[in-house]
């Protein structure tokens, strides 16, 4: 039985949300659900999102493979003891010289590699085989209204590439590296402690498995150069400030034929003059007279697209009253959604600072013609 150790300490069933003797096509249905829920390309920059469409993906990969999840029900029946195989020996157990993770645990507490037995079950030992590259992060400066209508701009960004004149080998050009004769390209070796053995990395390679004779003299045998390069992207309509845009496979070099990791783009977005935001929605805060507020009155109002609006503000709207103006904001950042947000707009009374004659006088006969006072629910 070859189980894994996430299969002790994950429930997938309750991953997917669905009980554990619950059909096939249930399984899928739930799985499919969460999928379109978490998934990267509807969630752009939420990385808690990303966890869990992973944590959903690797639940399916068992439980949604009918003879994955016979072993996994077999396995978490047993316990992690399942893990030594079937019956035949003392106690219902016999061990086959395999011990597979829990090897692993107690070679790393004698600070050795993983049980020898895993590596001839072929899993990858540290330090050898493909390694993914890393992931990358670069700041992108953007408008306000870039931002608001999205755009296909260029990151400039300075990282390790794979050698252009090795390829990524380490070995120069016309040769290619050597497997160890050590570890026979396994980048382990086996200490056998009697009834355990132990695999700790190779000295002759360094864990490698193969050893580079004639290193690349372009990047000296570790098979990546530093190299500016320009990488374009295109930021969607909607991008809020701090947004995080995934480029899969434009990351640093992976290693021994490893694909390459992801480079993430953070969306810094400039502040609008006279523009704010809030989710979807733009907000903009414009004055009205106090006759316009009194009387009511139709004023233009300004939108980023460029061509002003009309909105009716009625007799007796007070200072700071919000008036919604519907589909005059961003685009949604739910992806695929084909609506907008909307345009609040908040007047503000604008009392002047200075008076001419005519108005001073205009203004106390209406104070003089007035005989509520504002105060009056206050007492006093």
């Amino acid at each position: 039985m070859s189980a894994q150790r996430e299969w002790f300490e994950k429930d997938y069933y309750k991953v997917l949300g669905v009980d554990e003797h619950a059909t096939a096509k249930d399984i899928k249905a739930a799985y499919r659900k969460l999928s379109r829920k978490f998934h990267p390309d509807a969630n752009p920059g939420d990385s808690s999102a990303e966890e869990r469409f992973k944590d959903i993906s690797a639940a399916y990969d068992v439980v949604g493979d009918e003879a994955k999840r016979k072993e996994y029900d077999e396995v978490r029946r047993l316990g992690p003891m399942g893990g030594f195989g079937g019956s035949g020996g003392p106690g219902g157990f016999s061990y086959d010289g395999n011990l597979g993770d829990l090897g692993d645990l107690l070679g790393g507490l004698f600070n050795r590699g993983g049980g020898g037995g895993r590596r001839r079950g072929g899993a990858t030992p540290p330090g050898r085989g493909p390694q993914r590259g890393a992931d990358l992060e670069s700041e992108l400066q953007l408008s306000f209204e870039g931002a608001a209508t999205g755009v296909e701009t260029a990151v400039n960004l300075t990282s390790d590439v794979a050698c252009h004149s090795c390829a990524g080998s380490g070995a120069k050009a016309g040769t290619t590296p050597k497997v160890c004769g050590v570890c026979a390209g396994r980048g382990v070796v086996d200490d056998n402690q009697g009834f355990f053995s132990f695999s700790t990395p190779c000295q002759n390679c360094r864990g490698q498995g193969y050893i580079v004779e004639d290193p690349c003299p372009t990047c000296r045998g570790t098979g990546t150069e530093r190299k500016s390069r320009q990488i374009k992207v295109r930021i969607p309509a909607g991008v809020k400030d701090g947004q995080r845009i995934r480029l899969a496979g434009r990351g640093g070099p992976g290693r021994n034929g490893a694909p390459p990791g992801d480079l993430y783009v953070v969306v810094r977005v400039a502040v609008h003059p006279l523009f704010g935001r809030k989710g979807d929605d733009l907000t903009v805060s414009i004055p009205i007279t106090f006759p316009e507020a009194a009387l009511g009155a139709e004023v233009n109002v300004p939108t980023l697209e460029g061509a002003p609006v009309k909105i009716k503000v009625p007799a007796g709207t007070r200072s700071g009253r919000t008036f919604r103006v519907k589909g005059k904001g961003l685009p949604s950042s739910s992806r695929g959604s084909g609506r907008s947000g909307d345009l609040l707009v908040t007047v503000e009374v604008a009392v002047p600072a200075k008076l001419s004659k005519e108005e001073r006088k205009a203004i106390e006969a209406l104070a003089a013609a007035g005989s509520d006072s504002p105060r009056a629910h206050l007492g006093v």
